[in-house]
């Protein structure tokens, strides 16, 4: 069996992210209940009315399952009985009964991975529906088929993304959360859209999601975190500011370009994040230095802190000294000059008589032969025997 070629980039040796059919799909939360014991032979009868009740046994109880529960069941058929399903669960969902309609929601899921034609046609017209509780349920439909049919569910889920309901919003939202794993690309269009909304919270919660796409989403993700640190609005740059770390870990040299972009944003938060961002870059590349650099004079006191921590990973210790006591000339807020007279405390010139005594390199071991000569000849190695303390009394002061 031959393997799969895999393009990979000649600088890096990374896999390219060339779109393949190959992915890692979020898995479907499977709904249980009794009607999944009810056996293919009966679904039909019961889902068309044909039978009242049929009793099944079900985590050993027993259960009394009626047309509802068979129109549930639907999802269960396969094979030829899976076209019949299909043909009656299009029926349910024009049904005059609501919870008819509102089972065969339920159903749709399931029974759209082998048969979709048509069904979304419903589900769309089913959004808007005159009773509530249909409406609920074509939302909680939408929200679980979004991610496996994009496609399908394109126009539909941008619809519902506006929406002034904000339950059905929350709904979209989470579909498209969900639609962020499944398939990042046209989640970004999504994104892209949002984020040239005049909604704040639209923005806001668009904003949100972009870390879910970033390591998915390729060069679309990257450029819609550059866009959403240019926004006027400051919680949607906040947003967009906590992918700077992830994406430092990933791809260095984005990560920078947008950096230099949130270092110098008016909210300090945005400026933290840029800043925890640059640690996490190599920072010996010369232009995150000169951003770190600049930090430390920076107007905001936050910002001012963070960029001195940094210091001691870009300088030598005597570079570092005399930087931070050119700073401390100006430096006002105590934090901040405390940190710098720490890095700028030098104790082997400062320092007390045991602190510089530390720095002193130890005396050479003498070898245990010398030692044992110079005993025999009654000398003493190393310092001198200390005299007593009655002779130190009887010496004068001076003399």
């Amino acid at each position: 069996m031959s393997r799969e070629y895999i393009a990979r980039d000649p600088r890096t040796g990374r896999p390219i992210n060339v779109g393949s059919s190959r992915r890692r799909s979020k898995k479907r939360e499977v709904r249980e209940g009794p009607w999944m014991a009810i056996p293919p032979q009966a679904v039909i009868p019961l889902a068309t009315g044909q039978l009242e009740s049929y009793k099944v046994g079900w985590k050993e109880k027993d259960h009394f399952m009626t047309r509802l529960d068979g129109i549930k069941a639907l999802s269960n058929l396969a094979g030829a009985m899976a076209h019949e399903g299909h043909r009656i669960l299009l029926d349910c969902l024009m049904d005059d009964d609501p919870k008819i309609r509102v089972a065969g929601l339920f159903a749709l899921p399931s029974v759209a991975e082998t048969r979709p034609d048509e069904l979304f046609d419903h589900l769309s017209v089913l959004l808007d529906d005159k009773d509530a509780s249909v409406r609920r349920a074509a939302s909680e439909c939408l929200k679980v088929v979004a991610p496996t049919f994009p496609s399908a569910t394109d126009s539909t889920l941008a619809f519902e993304l506006r929406h002034d309901v904000k339950q059905r919003r929350d709904a979209a939202f989470v579909g498209l959360g969900d639609l962020c794993q499944t398939w990042p690309e046209v989640a970004c269009d999504h994104i892209d859209e949002l984020l040239q909304e005049g909604s704040l919270e639209l923005r806001r919660k668009a904003a949100g999601l972009l870390r879910r796409v970033l390591s998915k989403g390729g060069a679309a993700a990257w450029d819609l975190v550059g866009w959403a640190l240019e926004d006027e609005d400051v919680e949607t740059r906040r947003q967009a500011a906590k992918c700077l770390v992830p994406l430092a870990h990933k791809e260095q040299r984005i990560a920078t370009i947008l950096a230099e972009r949130a270092i110098l944003d008016a909210d300090s938060q945005v400026m933290v994040s840029a800043i925890k961002c640059i640690e996490v870059l190599d920072t010996d590349h010369g232009r995150a230095k000169d951003l770190v650099l600049v930090g430390c004079t920076h107007k905001s006191v936050n910002v001012r802190l963070a960029c001195v921590k940094i210091l001691p990973r870009l300088m030598g210790d005597e570079v570092l000294r005399n930087h931070c006591n050119a700073l401390l000339r100006d430096e006002k807020d105590e934090r901040v000059r405390k940190e710098l007279q720490e890095m700028a405390f030098d104790a082997q010139i400062e320092g007390t008589e045991e602190q510089k005594n530390a720095f002193l390199a130890p005396a050479p071991k003498v070898p245990k032969i010398d030692v044992e000569i110079a005993e025999s000849q009654g000398k003493t190695v190393g310092l001198e025997d200390l005299p007593p303390p009655d002779e130190d009394k009887n010496k004068p002061r001076h003399g």
